[in-house]
């Protein structure tokens, strides 16, 4: 049986409220702040439900403003369980669906996991393995300089880092989290809080995570990768 996830035991109770009249078309949800404190959870598990209701058509999200209630008529349901959505031709094979998972799960798994892979990267990649990681940087950077939405080359770029780790476990754990990254929920998440500079800067971090695999630096590799997914957490988790 599917465990039900935090966020959508809040979107449950939000969607409660709305029935009950609490709140009203065109009224104002209390600040994440505010609702994290009543309900007793963190902020970032009410951003995951606020978004899972705004995926849904229940609620709109205006940054800068707050939420705002479009609806008080629907099905009550656990949204968002989706399987994978919208991967680009290029990345579907190497993703693959799963079960449901909130973006800030998704998020944690991967700066416990990738770090050790770009640490064994170092260690063990071939020669073959790094002109791959190479091949995937610069695609990232013309993604970059073409100002692509598809992120191609990042998405790649850890694919064949964890290729590079010779070890077939920890790659398929890998793609399997990159593949949840095509959700409408997270996809929703990267719309509303990715930042204006968050490519640019990536591709900065992944040239210091690239530079540790090409010198065979095991330790420097672990700790830039590892800065790098606690940077993309803190973008997502930051306050309005």
């Amino acid at each position: 049986m599917q465990q039900t996830r935090l966020y959508q035991t809040i979107v449950t109770k939000i969607q409660d409220d709305i029935k009950n009249g609490v709140y009203s078309v065109g009224s104002k949800l209390p600040p994440e702040r505010d609702l994290a404190q009543l309900l007793g959870v963190s902020r970032t598990s009410i951003r995951e439900a606020i978004i899972a209701l705004e995926v849904c058509g229940i609620v709109e999200v205006k940054l800068g403003s707050g939420v705002y209630v479009l609806k008080t008529q629907f099905e009550t349901a656990s949204p968002v369980t989706d399987p994978v959505l919208n991967i680009h031709p290029r990345l579907a094979p190497f993703l693959t669906e799963t079960q449901d998972m909130s973006p800030f799960e998704l998020l944690e798994a991967r700066l416990y996991i990738e770090p050790y892979l770009a640490e064994l990267a170092a260690k063990h990649r071939t020669e073959q393995q790094l002109a791959e990681i190479k091949q995937a940087f610069m695609m990232n950077v013309s993604d970059n300089l073409e100002h692509s939405h598809d992120h191609i080359g990042d998405r790649l770029f850890h694919i064949r880092i964890a290729e590079a780790s010779q070890n077939n476990a920890y790659t398929f754990f890998l793609k399997y989290l990159l593949g949840q990254q095509y959700t409408e929920l997270f996809s929703r998440l990267l719309s509303l809080y990715t930042t204006t500079d968050m490519p640019l800067r990536s591709q900065y971090e992944h040239q210091e995570i690239l530079t540790a695999i090409q010198n065979q630096e095991p330790e420097r590799a672990r700790k830039a990768m590892q800065n790098h997914i606690q940077q993309v957490i803190q973008i997502f988790s930051r306050q309005e």
